[in-house]
């Protein structure tokens, strides 16, 4: 489908009007003109306020796995170890990326359907002894929200330099707390609850994360020191994106117009709505405690009665789009975005009367 009449995907998500309007505009060059100063300003004081955090914010262009990939080449060396937590697919693959540049990698797991446990964390911490410590907020792939503020006082308590954190699904779903939390490395995407395109990614960068960086002094596309002094020298590494900052800018103004506790508040109302509105109808959460579902995707598991592919085609068929799951979860599992735009409780009830038709058929 171009598009679709029942948007339920957990990202790229739906894109209000008002966002779509900002790339009308035939905007002058970005490298020479001082109101894209002004507009990146703008924007990162916006996003300082959604993350709580007085850290500079380095807006890149790309998806959002240019910035989890940029965190972590500007701030490892060879040899270098990594504690990853991992509750899910993403949570082992920021592991399996560390890995790959080279990384002394060390795993601390738990079952995909359940969230961090604080004691296990800690102990790895005290006996492996990382440079970096990594985590996902929103485990998108199970529909599980990990309680990442536990571990970033473990982080400083055993002398961790750095605190590395998705919370790309998180991020204006519900609170993200980055300075409180002690996060080094906050790593955000704009085309999930932001509700804008997925061309912007960013890193909120605390000031020990840029001493970091600045040792390393990774070179490349998605590096992140010549963010620390770009504002300052108005000049960035790549000529910027206008458009895409400017559609953030304004799905930034959308939410924060909004307020951010009842932001939170519809999306906790929404996704508890679903869920109940899934169970009624006898499918079961993925998740095993419903106390550590998110409040911007649920994950379902996919019914005995059908297929992930024979569900997907028939919700398509009434113009309803949802997403499977990945890795291990692939077939097993299905999830239901409502984060952002789509944390609308009239969208979510169309969407389960059309599940619920196509499951009683």
């Amino acid at each position: 489908m171009l598009t679709y009449d029942i948007p339920l995907v957990p990202g790229p998500t739906r894109v209000p009007e008002s966002v779509r309007r900002a790339y009308l505009i035939d905007y002058g060059s970005a490298d020479l003109e001082p109101e894209y100063i002004e507009l990146y300003t703008e924007v990162q004081e916006q996003l300082r306020t959604i993350l709580s955090t007085e850290s500079q914010i380095a807006l890149m262009t790309g998806e959002g796995m240019i910035a989890l990939w940029g965190a972590l080449k500007s701030c490892l060396q060879p040899g270098d170890r990594v504690l990853a937590i991992s509750t899910g697919v993403f949570g082992h693959g920021i592991g399996e990326m560390a890995a790959s540049i080279g990384a002394d990698v060390q795993w601390v797991e738990f079952g995909y359907d359940e969230i961090l446990k604080p004691g296990p964390v800690e102990e790895a911490i005290r006996a492996f002894q990382p440079k970096m410590v990594t985590a996902v907020h929103c485990e998108t792939p199970s529909g599980t929200l990990n309680p990442v503020d536990q571990v970033g006082d473990m982080v400083r308590r055993h002398d961790v330099p750095l605190y590395y954190v998705d919370t790309v699904a998180s991020t204006a779903g519900t609170p993200v707390l980055t300075d409180a939390w002690r996060i080094d490395l906050c790593l955000i995407g704009t085309q999930k609850a932001l509700s804008a395109f997925p061309d912007l990614a960013g890193v909120a960068v605390s000031d020990r994360a840029w001493d970091v960086i600045a040792q390393v002094d990774y070179a490349g596309y998605d590096a992140l020191l010549p963010y620390r002094d770009a504002l300052e020298n108005a000049w960035f590494p790549y000529t910027p994106a206008w458009a895409n900052l400017a559609a953030l800018h304004e799905a930034c103004r959308i939410v924060l117009d909004a307020g951010l506790d009842r932001v939170y508040a519809r999306h906790a109302k929404v996704a508890s709505h679903c869920r109940r509105r899934a169970q009624d109808m006898g499918l079961a959460l993925y998740p095993v405690d419903e106390q550590a579902c998110s409040p911007t995707v649920t994950a379902l598991r996919v019914p005995e009665s059908t297929t992930w592919e024979e569900l997907d085609r028939r919700l398509r068929d009434h113009g309803m789009a949802v997403a499977g799951s990945l890795g291990p979860l692939a077939g097993k599992v299905f999830r239901v975005g409502h984060m952002g735009a789509q944390a609308d409780q009239e969208l979510v009830d169309r969407g389960m009367d059309v599940l619920g038709q196509v499951l009683d058929h």
